[in-house]
């Protein structure tokens, strides 16, 4: 995979897109509170760390001054499943990089199930955590770090980054069908 420029904001062109606010990891969720709870309590360490998120949508403008089309993104999305889910290499890191690849060493979660909800794409994440965490806290990789967070009642947001162009249509910068979609981010900011 070829190395490419963030492009911010606003901005137009070919590179990679970074979306800050296409969901988020609530631990206020109904379906992510029972499981928080069981974490909190630490009664059972051998329960996997998985979550429900929102993970992206379409044609809804968002705050970089985005849109991706239905067909873009419904295309995207089940070359993903296709290619990452079904295989289970469906990874994903804690913070966005400034690269297209996917480092190893930030490797979070795993993306295990997406579905549509109207114009709302859902997921399943499994966070990728170690036996130390489990049995004792130890926060020692990126996905015990992610689930402490959310332990604590952080919400986290979801970020899709992926590779392509970007063209002006009215006051959006609209996604076009170069579009290749890399994978799903932790982040900070929900």
């Amino acid at each position: 995979m070829q190395n490419y420029k963030i492009i911010g904001p606003r901005e137009i062109g070919k590179g990679i897109l970074i979306e800050m606010d296409a969901g988020y990891v609530s631990p206020s969720d109904k379906n992510n509170q029972i499981f928080l709870q069981e974490s909190k309590d630490f009664k059972d360490y051998s329960k996997p760390f998985e979550f429900y998120a929102v993970l992206q949508k379409y044609n809804t403008p968002n705050r970089n001054g985005r849109i991706y089309p239905e067909r873009i993104l419904k295309r995207e999305s089940e070359n993903y499943k296709k290619n990452y889910i079904n295989k289970k290499v469906a990874l994903s890191e804690l913070n966005h990089p400034e690269s297209s690849l996917i480092d190893l060493d930030r490797v979070s979660h795993i993306i295990t199930e997406m579905w549509w909800d109207g114009n709302v794409l859902l997921g399943k994440l499994l966070l990728l955590t170690s036996p130390g965490f489990h049995e004792r806290g130890i926060v020692s990789t990126k996905g015990d770090q992610a689930a402490n967070l959310l332990r604590l009642g952080v919400t986290l947001g979801i970020s899709s980054r992926g590779v392509g162009s970007l063209k002006k249509v009215g006051d959006q910068n609209e996604v076009q069908d170069d579009f290749e979609l890399i994978c799903f981010d932790l982040v900070s900011s929900p």
